[in-house]
């Protein structure tokens, strides 16, 4: 297995996770992730992208199977509006390229927010920073190595 800056950030933080690989030959959805590591769709997350009129960038996590809620995910960081970033930017603002984006580890911090229905969950799972590569923590334990809040952010 190999160690993703994701995963060194958790390691140096003293949180406690797990990490899956998947066959990533072929493009795979989130839910077909989901799928593939015979986990619910509702604890395995997307990272999210996000620019606002005001030129910041803004990350989220929901669950795969779920839409952002474009109103309310800016409302959850005081914004009047947020739209996606353009797959073609997301490189060169993150450093991951779509289907690999972790919200560990990225160029430079972002404000966070992981959809509400986390704190529900006895796990999250996500993307490790390499398409392939998951992570699986509690929301307790990824605490220790990211700042976040959770808000109601899916539609």
């Amino acid at each position: 297995m190999i160690k993703t800056n994701a995963m060194r950030i958790l390691d140096k933080s003293n949180a406690e996770y797990k990490t899956y690989s998947y066959d990533s030959s072929k493009a795979i959805s989130g839910i077909e992730v989901a799928q593939s590591l015979n986990q619910n769709p509702a604890y395995v997350f997307k990272t999210l992208v996000t620019v606002a009129k005001s030129k910041n960038h803004y990350i989220f996590l929901v669950p795969v199977a779920k839409e952002l809620d474009l109103k309310k995910a800016a409302s959850s960081v005081g914004e009047k509006s947020v739209e996606m970033l353009k797959q073609k930017d997301l490189f060169n603002l993150t450093g991951y390229v779509h289907g690999g984006c972790s919200p560990l580890g990225m160029k430079k911090f972002f404000t966070t927010v992981i959809d509400i229905s986390a704190q529900n969950n006895p796990v999250i799972i996500f993307s490790a920073g390499k398409i392939g590569y998951q992570i699986e923590t509690t929301v307790a334990e990824l605490q220790k190595a990211i700042e976040f809040k959770l808000a109601d952010i899916i539609m």
